[in-house]
Parts: C-alpha cells; sequence; structure tokens
C-alpha cells in the first residue's frame, strides 16, 4: 500500500529551524515529484516547494524563497524540507505529497506534521 510520512514538527522560535522529513513506501519513489504544502487554519492550502522526481528542478512559493530549501534522497525514500528563519506566519500543518502524471496520474498524501512559530 502506497503511504507517504511526514515528521520533524514542533514548536520552534522565530527565528529558529526545522527540518521535515517525508518517508514514502510502497510505489516506485523515484518515479514521482515531490511537494509539500501547507496549511494554516483558515487559510487555502498552499504550495510551498516543489522537487522534481529527477531532483535536478525546484520551486518555491515567494513567501519561502531564500529560507526554505527542498530535497530528496532517492536511496532512502525520503523527501526533506529544510526550513530556516522561521516566521511566525510560517505556522500551518505541512503536508508531504508525491505525484506523477505518466504512465498514470497518481497522488499521494500524508496526515501531515504541525510547525509552531512561536515566542
Amino acid at each position: 500500500q502506497a503511504r507517504v510520512v511526514e515528521s520533524g514538527g514542533g514548536l520552534v522560535e522565530p527565528g529558529g529551524s526545522l527540518r521535515l522529513s517525508c518517508a514514502a513506501s510502497g510505489f516506485t519513489f523515484s518515479s514521482y515529484h515531490m511537494k509539500w504544502w501547507r496549511q494554516a487554519p483558515g487559510k487555502e492550502r498552499e504550495l510551498v516547494a516543489l522537487i522534481t522526481k529527477d531532483g535536478d528542478n525546484t520551486t518555491y512559493a515567494d513567501s519561502v524563497k531564500g529560507r526554505f530549501i527542498v530535497s530528496r534522497n532517492d536511496a532512502n525514500f525520503e523527501a526533506y524540507l529544510e526550513m530556516k528563519e522561521l516566521r511566525p506566519e510560517d505556522t500551518a500543518v505541512y503536508h508531504c505529497n508525491a505525484r506523477r502524471w505518466t504512465p498514470r496520474y497518481d497522488d499521494y498524501w500524508g496526515q501531515g506534521t504541525q510547525v509552531t512559530v512561536s515566542s
């Protein structure tokens, strides 16, 4: 059964750092683009970062550029989101998402991990 599981969230002070991990299983991880989304209470879900299946390209939301780094380790079937200079507005539930379009569309989501930035 395909699944992705996030970990690494928690409470951090403004200016602090966290590293989120996404562990994948049950599917061919290297064939999937990996995305990190977040959703804060009362707000729409936001795409935070994306890394392509070959790892050659990354994309970031303007709000996190220069502070967050997305990466992947296909040997370990994991994706990561390194977050630095965290701000209170980064507080949200962060979700990992594995997606591919060929040879067929598949889309897997994790349950999410809470990130709270507060003093």
